[in-house]
């Protein structure tokens, strides 16, 4: 038994709704070594132009679907050694499609501890449990009296009967088809039910909404099954699974039981309560399936509720990474605190820091008066552009303090409320420690502020993607797929972007297709050493950087004023040639091509199409050279806060306020509006319109006006509306 790539290859198409010759080459290309950003951005033609947000998605499914090929086989293998392999076992394992799924068919023959069953067939009581179930008059005593054997640990006539009963409860339970049909009717009828913990009410309040809920198993948002188990291992809720929800509760007789005999061949009504058969089926249900099934069930909801929750925070991550730059400013950033005071850190165009303090103008030192100088001090100083608060504790005091402050001075300078999650833990981290050795951690933390407005994507990089808080329950989530998911979310995004050679650090020339933490520090030190990179070419120097690193990553790094036109621009040197061959057609210099986007125009493409480069790559390489360099991010803006309103009692309901997006949800978005307390926008509040999917509306970083519908103080939560 081995892997089938054909069928692998066919049902990729089918998913992805592409073709067969588009799965062909994408395989072929990445088992070659090639990344996703490479082969999106330059193997356009290869795979009829397949952006990076497919070839991820077939990346992913490529990598399951290898896997989960490899399981079957591995456990198509051990099943026909332990001579359990029916045909109808067989056809479903082969058809089955998820890697969770296919456990659970594997399940009831994993278990390595010898059963009671075994035990009991090993004894010779086969034939009795056959004769039992078959002949519905037979007596029992006087059969089970022929099957004593205390050699084996069967001494008298009531365990011959438990070991006949083990040996059919067991031989029921691993029936595939049987569970098969209990599985479909379990997901459309049974209702996932939760208890409050007797006296957990006031410790586990957060959870109220759930402390006397069911839904149905088949209509279960993501969302609600995540905080139902979150309720559960934290001690506050007991979660079971109603098997009968319609069914009078005087019958004590599960429909579940009534299934099993009907696809057993028999009717449960036409045997007395007491016989052999209604026995084994009980016994089935009660300690069998019931409990494998609920496992099962849950398992298997839980698993996409996990993916769902993994691509939510993978899209909020791609939304902050790819938040408007300020660019090229002098920003002075503050992390606020009140009695340790409010760091300040000052950095230049590039990010490098400049000066620091601490001032003290809240509670309960006061000192608001120096505070203020020092501030202004700073600001003319250094000629600030741009002031960036964190977000955290005493932000808001802090933003009023310091638009009090600029109110006495003439310079314009813009003032913003930035999100500081993870700054805390760069500021702690190695990388940190290595650049500003003699820093307090607090500092750091208000460098990383500042830079985080002049390019996010760049700082934002140095912190574990999963430390940046933009995802619910991702401490409940499978954390090796999560990593894996948001590493290549922060890839795509820097690819997308690019970065200066000459000016990255190791943390984002590590991210670029190609390359390693290795490489990027290699990278680093050669400029350290040699001094700034003229040439694209020049990489090639670099120690471990070989031919197909270089392939993979040099049309994402860029060198401005290079000494090659086209080294600032995501032409890849592969091209070179042929962007000289444009130019000659065009009796221009390289140099002359760049944002001449008339004479582009003119360009007759179906000449210079050949065995190398196609249409589509050519129409790709005239339009980088009519427009290089250009950021796909958007322009940068600001978001205004309400004066006055700094904390949640100074909300009011109806009061219309602007906000900053901080996290989309399934089942809605939270918004930043300034009073410490993200605000919840419902699903049903974002649009005048009926939203499947809050992603298709709103996205991290986005700047909104929001009503307030409803305020509960008690547990901070506040209620907005988009539908203004």
């Amino acid at each position: 038994m081995s892997v089938n790539l054909t069928q692998i290859k066919a049902k990729l198409a089918t998913e992805l709704s592409i073709s067969k010759q588009q799965v062909d080459a994408f395989i072929l290309l990445y088992d070659d070594g090639n990344t996703v950003p490479f082969i999106a951005r330059y193997r356009k033609e290869a795979t009829s132009g397949l952006d990076d947000n497919q070839l991820r998605l077939l990346e992913t499914r490529l990598i399951y679907l290898r896997e989960l090929a490899v399981r079957r086989v591995a456990i198509l293998k051990a099943l026909t050694e332990q001579d359990k392999l029916s045909s109808q076992l067989r056809k479903q394992i082969e058809t089955c499609e998820s890697k969770n799924e296919l456990e659970l068919l594997y399940l009831p023959f994993k278990s390595k501890r010898i059963s009671k069953g075994t035990l009991a067939l090993e004894a010779g009581i086969g034939p009795l449990a056959d004769k039992l179930w078959y002949q519905a008059d037979a007596d029992k005593m006087i059969l089970a009296g022929r099957y004593i054997n205390r050699h084996k640990g069967f001494d008298d006539i009531k365990m011959v009967l438990d070991g006949a009963l083990e040996i059919l409860v067991e031989r029921i339970s691993h029936d595939s088809a049987l569970l098969e049909k209990l599985r479909k009717y379990l997901l459309g009828n049974a209702l996932l039910t939760s208890q409050v913990v007797k006296g957990a009410e006031q410790t586990g309040s957060k959870f109220k909404d759930y402390f006397d809920y069911s839904e149905r198993l088949n209509k279960i948002a993501s969302h609600r099954l995540l905080a139902l188990l979150r309720g559960k291992s934290e001690g506050f809720l007991k979660l079971k699974l109603e098997t009968d929800p319609k069914q009078d509760k005087a019958n004590k007789q599960s429909y579940c039981e009534v299934l099993i005999a009907n696809h057993l061949g028999f009717s449960l009504q036409s045997v007395p309560l007491d016989s052999w058969r209604a026995l084994v089926i009980k016994k089935s249900w009660k300690s069998k399936l019931s409990g494998l099934l609920e496992t099962q069930l849950i398992s298997a909801l839980k698993e996409n509720a996990y993916d769902s929750a993994i691509e939510v925070f993978a899209g909020n991550l791609k939304d902050l990474l790819m938040a408007a730059p300020a660019g090229r400013k002098v920003v002075l950033g503050l992390d606020p605190g009140f009695r340790s005071g409010c760091k300040v850190a000052v950095v230049d165009e590039t990010g490098k820091l400049l000066d620091y303090a601490t001032i003290y103008p809240h509670a309960p030192v006061f000192k608001s008066a120096p505070s203020e100088r020092l501030l202004l001090q700073l600001i003319e100083k250094y000629k600030v552009d741009l002031i960036a608060i964190g977000n955290g504790t005493a932000s808001r005091e802090t933003d009023s303090f310091v638009r009090e402050t600029l109110s006495k001075q003439t310079a314009k300078v813009t003032q913003l409320i930035v999100s500081e999650a993870g700054a805390s833990v760069y500021s702690a981290s190695e990388l940190a420690s290595l650049e500003f050795p003699q820093l307090d951690v607090s500092i750091r933390g208000a460098v990383s502020i500042a830079r985080r407005l002049q390019d996010p994507l760049a700082e934002l990089v140095k912190i574990d993607a999963k430390a940046i808080g933009v995802g619910l329950y991702q401490h409940d989530l499978n954390q090796s797929l999560l990593s894996k998911r948001l590493q290549a979310v922060v890839e795509d995004c820097v690819n997308a972007v690019g970065v200066d050679l000459n000016s990255a650090s190791v943390s984002l020339l590590s991210f670029i297709a190609g390359l390693n933490t290795t490489i990027a520090q290699n990278i680093v030190d050669y400029r350290d050493t040699y001094g700034v990179f003229r040439s694209r070419q020049t990489l090639k120097k670099v120690p471990r950087l070989g031919a197909k690193a270089f392939q993979q990553a040099a049309g994402f790094l860029r060198i401005i004023d290079g000494d090659h036109p086209l080294d600032n621009s995501s032409v890849h040197p592969e091209a070179y040639n042929l962007v000289n061959e444009i130019a000659t057609q065009q009796n221009r210099g390289v140099k002359q091509l760049l944002n001449n986007v008339d004479i582009l125009n003119k360009v007759d493409v179906e000449r210079l199409v050949n065995h190398e480069f196609g249409a589509i790559a050519i129409h790709d390489i005239i339009n980088e050279v009519g427009k290089p360099s250009r950021d796909p991010r958007p322009q940068f803006k600001t978001v205004s806060y309400a004066k006055g309103v700094n904390k949640l009692t100074d909300l009011k309901l109806d009061m219309v306020l602007q906000g900053v997006i901080s996290n989309v949800t399934s089942f809605g978005a939270f918004v930043d509006i300034g009073v410490h307390q993200d605000g919840l926008v419902h699903i049903s509040q974002l649009a005048d319109k009926f939203v499947s999917d809050p992603l298709q509306v709103v996205k991290a970083g986005q700047i909104v006006e929001v009503k307030v519908l409803e305020l509960d103080l008690n547990r901070k939560r506040v209620a907005l509306t988009m539908r203004l």
